[in-house]
């Protein structure tokens, strides 16, 4: 058992933050209250005197590749792109990921305690995306729910990627799209004809398979896009087979922000700490979370990591700050949105009860680069090493 006593707390649901106390029992949220209301501290449980402190929910990313690529270890430790296959929806990122990657450690003593990793942008199809804390040693109890989104990519990489080989414009991109969802919906539709006779069933294909969650709308298409027309594009194709998205990456978002206000799709925004180093981001801008926020939109802010190391996804949300996003709206969108966005936030995202005790202590605020950060936990344990 754990009771965090007297700290300031940002539950990431209500704009006010207040002095209160926090309960944890078996890994759960057991209780949330404010300092005035009495609230038993159970016997035997871990005390953390947090008065002066300020406590937040586990820090969320939306969209990374951590465990996927190999924390310095070069090229052979990338696992996040299929480079022979432009099409593999099949793929699982849940068995590219290497949980004893230094990348999770530094996350999580900075306290991004969940994140949502998943393939790359190589292909148009690339696989499914899973949600995992970063702590533990065997991805599979590190799950928080696999197979969240189905990653498809538009834009410069399928092209830069295939360009010899598959894919030479945007028009193939989206034409290999079509004809993967297509084929997928014949695939289903005859499977449940044919019902329990195996003998009319079509022969089996394990990327019709992977599509069939898309086609039930059971999960999103995952959508690199970062061109207002690529977000056009991903959008018109979701309609066209009523199946959900989420736009990625979103880059010039704040140049269509009212189109985007209309189509109520949750997006997650960035990398933007890096350089334009293509034609697809010469339009990034700090201001672009804050612009779609203020418009009602969903977002979420990203690393991609390791474009931007995971450590620094505060960090990211600070930089937004500074470019005019309310502080309120960017807390969510390294909390509540990011696991909105991945279908999570009955588990984390809030400091709420019920809910996984995922839970950070700070002295300050998590945007300022002099905050430090005292306490660290993930379902209720302490991560070693975390305070700064």
């Amino acid at each position: 058992m754990l009771f965090v006593k007297n700290g300031m707390i940002h539950d990431a649901i209500h704009q006010k933050a207040f002095c209160g106390n926090i309960l944890v029992e078996e890994g759960k949220i057991k209780a949330v209250e404010p300092s005035g209301v009495s609230l038993e501290i159970p016997e035997g449980a871990r005390v953390i005197e947090a008065e002066g402190l300020h406590v937040y929910p586990g820090f969320v990313e939306a969209h990374g590749h951590i465990g996927l690529d190999g924390y310095g270890i070069g090229y052979e430790g990338m696992d996040y792109n299929e480079m022979n296959d432009i099409v593999c929806p099949q793929m699982r990122g849940i068995d590219g990921v290497k949980p004893m990657d230094p990348a999770f450690q530094k996350a999580a003593a900075a306290g991004v305690t969940c994140v949502c990793v998943g393939p790359g942008s190589a292909n148009v199809l690339g696989g499914t995306f899973t949600t995992i804390k970063t702590v533990g040693k065997r991805v599979d109890d590190m799950v928080v729910r696999d197979g969240v989104a189905m990653k498809c990519a538009f834009g410069e990489n399928p092209k830069r990627v295939y360009r010899d080989k598959k894919d030479s414009s945007r028009m193939t991109t989206a034409a290999l799209l079509r004809e993967m969802l297509f084929k997928a919906k014949e695939y289903m539709e005859k499977k449940e004809a044919a019902g329990e006779d195996i003998s009319k069933r079509p022969a089996f294909d394990m990327k019709m398979e992977a599509l069939i969650p898309v086609l039930k709308r059971e999960i999103p298409l995952k959508a690199h896009a970062h061109a207002a027309e690529d977000l056009f594009t991903a959008l018109r194709i979701a309609k066209e087979f009523h199946v959900r998205i989420t736009l990625e990456h979103v880059t010039e978002g704040h140049l269509i922000v009212e189109e985007l206000a209309k189509e109520n799709v949750p997006l997650a925004v960035g990398p933007s700490l890096t350089n334009a180093s293509k034609f697809e981001l010469r339009n990034k801008s700090w201001t672009t979370p804050g612009v779609l926020a203020a418009a009602g939109c969903q977002v979420s802010i990203i690393t991609d990591s390791p474009v931007i190391p995971q450590e620094y996804l505060p960090l990211c949300a600070g930089l937004a700050v500074q470019a005019g996003m309310d502080p309120f709206a960017a807390l969510q969108a390294i909390t509540i949105n990011p696991a909105r966005h991945a279908g999570i936030e009955d588990r984390v995202g809030s400091l709420e009860v019920g809910k996984d005790a995922d839970i950070v202590v700070m002295d300050g605020c998590p945007f300022e680069v002099s905050t430090r950060v005292k306490h660290v936990f993930i379902n209720g344990e302490e991560v070693p090493d975390a305070a700064q």
